[in-house]
């Protein structure tokens, strides 16, 4: 066993080494003095020596600072964490994310004295940090091999198209370009081609929402297309924290909270006179952030009247609401059925340079020239209450409001549309007949209803059948009463069609298209109104008045080709 001279006074790790045979007194000298000149510890120093065994400074090391000892070449790495930890911040400390537990992240390291590293991943995770002793040779391996295997399951789901990185996705607010550029080194180039990929793909498949879901396991990336959720990608599950990593960047959101939800916006430029928003959502989950994207293409979602799916009847009676020049046109449905874009398409008809627009939502998904938008912030007190007050004092033509979600925003609406203004709204009910019971349960007064509110439409969203490849299909009488059909429609015949599914759809649908429910206040229906009725009168009201329901306005698109049975029975099972 060798000892130190009287000369070269040794303690702790370092005199353990030379007792232990690592180093000599020749080693152990040089590795004090370099270590002293450059403000390390012994410790340090020695793992950066490539001349010692690191197989035997890890096992002493260990013994002398308590820490585990960890042979990496025993553990599957395939579910560690990896994406918790920057690229950058692997490479420069020379750690492993290992394990996740609660508040807790275990790493490989080599060196449990690097109190900069530790603290390092501490900042970015929000997480303790428990230190595991593992071989220098091993770890560097270890990194190298998972590292290229991301990168290889990227560029096999990335493909063979170029460019991607150069695509200009951007915050929405350009005075944080220059942070966002400093934030963006940390995330490395397959990572930001996945992610311009995705954002192109789910255009040009016409997605409404992506949405990025870290599990245990496996991580999976989905598109919703024409209402429905379809799977598109399984990257590998450590690379869920990077890609949210990404997003969170392009959309101005802190990357270093995980604890809480975040919002945000980013927006893409296709083209000179193009560009798509998109609205930001995270949400920490189990086993990491999950990350939705909306995506909110104006160009895409305004359509004219003719393209919203109205039935002829339909048309007149809606036009006639929103042309005149007071009033309230109220669209009810649950959240996704297209209630925004119904209401735009009005807008889109009513913006002219002689007419005074005025929106408040919550926030704002599609954006017009022409007309003033406004999003709540609830920290400000700027609530659909207040916009709406400080619209009545910009001299409005038409006010639209997201949502009535209370008495208040109920009792200017209406008082406003009493007083001279088109006031379009929403509010989430299943029908048209249960609108007004939700107005009197909020405690609206009867002769307000009754005078202010001329149309109430109910709405959902079917997909449409697929052209080239849908199939007639044979259905029992039976089976056509039950879903609504009456009699004498079978005696007339009725051809329904069946998805198929090719090359040129989404399982044998292609786009969406709306049934509604548009129910006139009639003067009888305003009388039982006042006369304190309940829902049951209005619906015997409206059927007597020929209200089509949303089940009829499903079974007449069904009978013409247009969309399914099957797809019929989904959305209208209220």
């Amino acid at each position: 066993m060798a000892t130190p001279s009287t000369e070269l006074k040794l303690s702790g790790i370092a005199l353990r080494l030379l007792e232990q045979g690592v180093v000599d007194e020749a080693d152990a000298e040089k590795i004090q003095a370099d270590a002293t000149r450059k403000n390390r510890s012994f410790f340090t120093q020695a793992i950066r020596n490539k001349n010692l065994d690191s197989e035997k400074l890890a096992e002493i090391g260990s013994e002398e600072f308590g820490v585990p000892l960890l042979d990496l070449e025993a553990v599957d790495l395939e579910n560690a964490p990896f994406g918790i930890i920057p690229d950058k911040l692997i490479e420069a400390h020379g750690i492993l994310p290992l394990h996740k537990r609660g508040t807790k992240l275990f790493v490989a390291i080599t060196d449990p004295t690097n109190t900069r590293a530790l603290d390092d991943i501490k900042f970015h995770t929000g997480l303790g940090v428990e230190p595991i002793l593992t071989d220098g040779a091993k770890l560097k391996k270890a990194i190298d091999v998972v590292q290229e295997a991301n990168d290889t399951t990227l560029s096999d789901l990335i493909g063979g198209e170029e460019g991607l990185e150069d695509i200009d996705v951007s915050s929405e607010d350009d005075d944080a370009k220059a942070k966002r550029d400093a934030d963006v080194e940390q995330i490395d180039t397959p990572i930001v081609r996945f992610v311009n990929k995705l954002l192109l793909d789910a255009i040009k498949k016409g997605a409404s929402d992506i949405h990025m879901e870290p599990y245990e396991r496996n991580f999976r990336v989905r598109f919703r297309v024409d209402g429905v959720l379809h799977e598109v990608a399984s990257p590998p599950a450590n690379l869920a924290g990077r890609m949210a990593a990404r997003v969170k960047v392009l959309s101005r959101l802190d990357i270093a909270e995980r604890r809480v939800p975040q919002d945000g916006r980013m927006k893409l430029r296709l083209s000179k006179n193009r560009t798509i928003d998109f609205r930001v959502s995270t949400l920490p989950t189990l086993y990491g952030e999950k990350v939705v994207i909306r995506i909110l293409d104006a160009g895409a979602t305004i359509l004219g009247i003719e393209q919203l799916g109205f039935d002829e009847d339909q048309v007149g009676v809606y036009m006639e609401a929103i042309g005149r020049p007071y009033g309230m046109v109220l669209v009810t449905g649950p959240t996704g059925s297209g209630k925004t874009v119904t209401l735009y398409t009005a807008l889109n008809t009513l913006n002219k340079p002689g007419s005074n627009v005025s929106t408040v939502e919550d926030p704002v998904e599609i954006n017009v020239a022409g007309i003033n938008q406004v999003n709540i912030n609830e920290r400000a007190n700027l609530t659909f209450a207040t916009a709406l007050r400080a619209f009545l004092r910009q001299d409005p033509d038409i006010i639209m409001v997201g949502e009535i979600r209370d008495l208040e925003t109920a009792d200017i609406a209406v008082k406003a549309s009493q007083t001279g203004h088109l006031v379009l709204s929403t509010l989430h009910t299943n029908d048209a007949p249960s609108t007004l019971t939700r107005l009197l349960n909020m405690g609206v007064a009867p002769f307000n209803i009754a005078s202010a509110v001329h149309l109430i439409m109910a709405q959902r969203l079917v997909r449409r059948l697929c052209e080239h490849c849908k199939q007639p299909l044979d259905i029992p009488d039976g089976a056509l009463i039950k879903a609504g059909y009456t009699e004498a429609q079978i005696n007339e015949g009725i051809e329904l069609f069946t998805p198929n599914g090719c090359d040129l759809c989404t399982d044998g649908y292609k786009g969406r298209v709306g049934v509604y429910e548009v129910m006139p206040i009639s003067e009888t229906m305003g009388a039982l109104i006042m006369g304190g009725c309940t829902q049951t009168d209005i619906e015997e009201q409206a059927a007597k008045e020929g209200l089509r329901t949303l089940r009829g306005s499903g079974l007449l698109k069904a009978r013409r080709g247009i969309t399914s049975l099957e797809e019929v029975e989904r959305v209208t099972n209220l």
